[in-house]
């Protein structure tokens, strides 16, 4: 291979560019102004040390070789265009940005695991403290909310079964483009922000309930505290996985930030390989060893590929159809003032109403249904709780059944939430 010092195109630098061919080692210190590399090799031209190509650089039927990084006409594809999958829709997450809290913005006094606030992500506490969770307005640049766990009594020994992590289920058929347990299945990459005031190494456990229960359990680590910080993860195809083609879980993603021995005495598993509690959290921060201790996690995405591409951030409109496939909560939301009409309804009898709720979209399942201050107004202006209701549901509505005393039979009306606490829930939680 040619070298050639770079130094002596150093005025030459954007005026009257040299032309390099196939096989040129370029070395020194220098600007150089490129215009053209030619050649048929596999390698057309090779930058060392700190030379440094200015211009236009046209890559052509070879390659240029820039330290470790092989820059191919592919490769400068993949950065134009950075995605191998679509454009839009490549974010697998729903509401990675926090944007969705229909139960609410702020829960206190939580010691169990249940869905709180942001939409579709759950906390998962056993016998680890008690926290306030947040549909939080600490965010990074380009987000306005985050998942926050804030410790309020702390738990500096945990027993060996506790545990404390953010979790997120992916509906089965929405992975099926992996490809899982064919020679074609492809790699996916992790991405998210992160803050806590802990440092040092976590572990995101990723579960497979398809596969005989596989898992993998890759490290990451926080370096500042109090600050946020972006993270990947790769996460390789599994020639061997199976993912059904169904509405259950496909792949579960759990952030931990605190374990007990249970789950921090084994490895981490960087490839698809049996569960191993042991091997769930290798690595712990320790979140909640002390009172204000906390946790916030935010712009999570995941997508086909082997690099991170921006955030793909969704309306929130988008969001929220998304995540009313899993829960929906009909009432105020804000708006204490007034009643909400939510369905159609009759009188059958003198004691016995009956109404149809339907659901903004289909959900995933046949969901779980409660309600608090239902009431009926008929035509003729006669209100009346329904006291008591029974549901009969399936995934677009529900049907309601209720008793009480003083109808008029046969008048129709409508079926509506009373104000302040009235409320209507539907479940389909993974």
């Amino acid at each position: 291979m040619s070298r050639v010092r770079a130094d002596r195109y150093t005025n030459r630098a954007g005026t009257g560019s040299p032309t390099f061919s196939e096989g040129v080692n370029v070395v020194g210190i220098s600007s150089l102004g490129i215009t053209t590399v030619t050649g048929v090799g596999q390698t057309a031209l090779t930058v060392n040390g700190d030379a440094r190509i200015t211009g236009v650089l046209t890559v052509g039927q070879g390659s240029v070789t820039i330290g470790s990084t092989n820059i191919t006409t592919q490769y400068i594809n993949d950065i134009q265009y950075p995605t191998t999958g679509p454009l839009s829709n490549r974010n697998l997450i729903i509401n990675g940005a926090m944007q969705v809290a229909q139960r609410g913005t702020q829960v206190t006094g939580v010691t169990d695991t249940n869905f709180t606030t942001t939409d579709r992500f759950k906390q998962e506490i056993n016998s680890l403290g008690t926290w306030t969770i947040d549909q939080s307005t600490d965010a990074p640049d380009d987000f306005t909310y985050s998942f926050k766990l804030t410790c309020t009594t702390a738990n500096a020994s945990p027993a060996a079964s506790a545990y404390s992590y953010v979790g997120y289920k992916v509906e089965a058929q929405d992975l099926q483009q992996l490809n899982y347990g064919s020679s074609a299945a492809k790699a996916m990459t992790l991405s998210f922000w992160v803050k806590s005031n802990k440092t040092g190494n976590s572990t995101v456990a990723i579960l497979q309930r398809d596969n005989s229960l596989q898992l993998l359990s890759p490290q990451y680590s926080i370096s500042a505290a109090g600050t946020w910080e972006y993270k990947t993860i790769s996460i390789p195809g599994d020639t061997a996985g199976v993912i059904n083609n169904d509405n259950g879980s496909g792949l579960e993603f759990e952030f931990y930030f605190n374990a007990g021995s249970t789950y921090t005495t084994g490895s981490h598993q960087t490839t698809w390989s049996t569960y191993n509690n042991a091997n769930r959290c290798p690595s712990s921060l320790g979140v909640g060893g002390a009172t204000s201790d906390y946790f916030a996690i935010t712009g999570v995405q995941l997508e086909v590929g082997e690099r991170s591409t921006p955030f793909e951030h969704r309306s929130y409109g988008d969001e929220l159809a998304k995540c009313q496939r899993y829960y929906v909560a009909m009432g105020p939301q804000g708006d204490v003032n007034y009643v909400h009409e939510i369905g159609v309804g009759y009188c059958e009898s003198n004691l016995v109403a009956r109404g149809y709720v339907q659901f903004p979209t289909t959900m995933r399942s046949n969901p779980t249904v409660t309600s608090d201050q239902l009431e009926i107004k008929t035509i003729t202006g006669l209100q009346r709780n329904m006291n008591s209701p029974t549901f009969e549901t399936n995934e677009n509505g529900v049907y309601i059944d209720a008793s009480n005393t003083g109808l008029t039979a046969g008048a129709g009306g409508l079926i509506r939430l009373e104000t302040n606490a009235g409320k209507l829930e539907a479940d389909a939680e993974l």
